[in-house]
């Protein structure tokens, strides 16, 4: 007998969108068959899913769990942890997400990867990654084990080319080292995870405005600006063009230029994939003038209605593969604590709506297939990470993580209902559906607005990234 039955939805399987059942048996989906083709006690539990849309779970490549946080008065405190950020991403039909684990001066990689295990090991409802991040200079030492690691199932590697703020002196990765890195990583298989901004041009601005007196945080956009994003994505493709089988995913595109970038290198046949926010998508700078625009900023900076328009378009010409949140889960008063430019905490507390809003603004406002939605919140995360067709998948043989929306659903956001935090960036916006189910590898972990889940539900899992991904743009 089958574990569960998922009658009569429509499904969106890697073929397209058909009204369909969904057979799980154990933690696999065992298959996708023509309505009532199984008996009605064919399983020992039975959704009934008729006019509503079953989608693969949502993956949110970019999150920040128990992240450290400096504070204006030069504390630093943390944000919540997978137990609160894992729960609230199930609620919002996310099953997976990809966090980071970062590399110090001292450490080696396998150390850095085990400190970061401390915080997440049986502590997430939900399935989960890390990104290895790298900073500051790296020793020849520390090249010469990448290798192992992405044989060990970590096959991405977060770099920046900032230190972002004046404050965070030693994230920034040097050119010479990146070489060094993209040529271990390339040769092993992996994948460039990376946040590109001019340090020259960005500590320029700071240093600008500042002499100007003009130290709010309304300003940010002309720090963290459209010039920057374009030098600097410009000046890492190239770099990672004259590196053998290098293949990068530029994180959190916030920019045209950026989106340009992209798009040229892809015409070229280099394999670059684009990530950007749901708030880049649907905020621009104008929003850090509403009362707490803190809430709306993370790092880059939001930018103009011209940037937010070549967002859309590049998720439709490929530039964009993959909306995720850079989740930073936190409360309204650590948000809003900075207010100058150089002590605006950034992030932003997301991964719940995420699937929600995205719907809406896709499906529902701008005529998007559900398919092309599906492969932008989930799909393409999976091909991309490592995860695919084990994840991100409504076909047999996938993992059983399956999100069950309702478009019947009419409502604003609102913080009290959302899992997260004391605030929401999202409060108020009208959504055209939301999640009513969501199962982790065959097991319902919400419904109806109940949880189900725990701590001992998420595990870990290992990636590698397929040769068709990093020959080409495949994605």
């Amino acid at each position: 007998m089958l574990d569960l039955l998922i009658r009569g939805g429509t499904v969106v399987t890697p073929s397209g969108a058909v009204v369909a059942d969904v057979a799980v048996a154990g933690e696999k989906i065992a298959a996708v068959t023509a309505p009532d083709a199984l008996g009605p006690d064919a399983a020992a539990r039975t959704i009934d899913a008729s006019g509503k849309l079953v989608i693969p779970g949502g993956i949110d490549p970019h999150v920040h769990c128990q992240w450290p946080m400096p504070m204006p008065d030069g504390s630093t405190g943390y944000t919540a942890g997978p137990e609160q950020v894992g729960r609230a991403a199930l609620f919002g039909g996310t099953t997976t997400m990809v966090d980071f684990a970062v590399w110090s001066p001292g450490l080696s990689i396998r150390e850095a990867i085990e400190r970061r295990d401390e915080d997440w090991a049986g502590k997430c409802c939900c399935d989960y990654a890390y990104h290895v991040m790298l900073q500051g200079e790296i020793p020849a030492e520390v090249v010469a084990q990448i290798p192992e690691m992405v044989q060990s199932g970590y096959p991405t590697i977060k770099i920046f080319t900032t230190d972002i703020t004046p404050s965070r002196k030693g994230r920034m990765v040097r050119f010479g080292d990146i070489w060094e890195v993209f040529k271990a990583l390339a040769a092993a298989g992996g994948l460039g995870v990376i946040h590109a901004e001019d340090n020259d041009i960005v500590m320029h601005m700071y240093a600008k405005l500042i002499a100007e007196g003009r130290v709010g945080f309304e300003n940010m956009a002309e720090v963290h600006n459209t010039l920057s994003e374009d030098l600097s994505f410009r000046r890492i493709i190239r770099l990672a063009e004259s590196v053998p089988g290098m293949a990068l995913y530029m994180m959190h595109v916030s920019a045209g230029t950026g989106v340009a970038a992209i798009r040229d290198a892809r015409a070229r046949g280099f394999p670059i994939y684009g990530e950007t926010l749901h708030q880049y998508m649907l905020y621009t700078s104008d929003d850090y003038k509403r009362p707490n625009g803190q809430i709306y900023h993370t790092y880059p900076s939001l930018k103009s209605r011209a940037d937010q328009q070549a967002l859309w378009d590049g998720t439709l010409n490929g530039a964009i593969s993959a909306v995720a949140t850079d989740e930073l889960c936190c409360s309204l008063a650590t948000k809003t604590v900075g207010k100058r430019i150089d002590d605006t905490t950034g992030g932003n507390a997301g991964v719940e709506p995420r699937i929600a809003v995205m719907y809406t603004e896709m499906v529902g406002r701008r005529g998007y297939s559900v398919e092309k939605f599906v492969d932008l919140v989930s799909t393409n995360a999976a091909k991309l990470m490592g995860l695919y067709p084990r994840k991100g998948a409504i076909a047999a043989g996938s993992d059983a993580d399956i999100a069950i929306l309702d478009p019947a659903v009419r409502k604003k956001v609102r913080k009290e209902e959302l899992h997260e935090s004391d605030y929401s960036p999202w409060e108020g916006w009208d959504v055209h559906a939301w999640p009513v189910a969501t199962v982790l590898r065959g097991k319902v972990v919400v419904e109806d607005g109940r949880f189900m889940g725990g701590p001992a539900d998420g595990r870990w899992q290992e990636r590698r990234i397929a040769e068709a991904v990093r020959v080409r743009p495949s994605v």
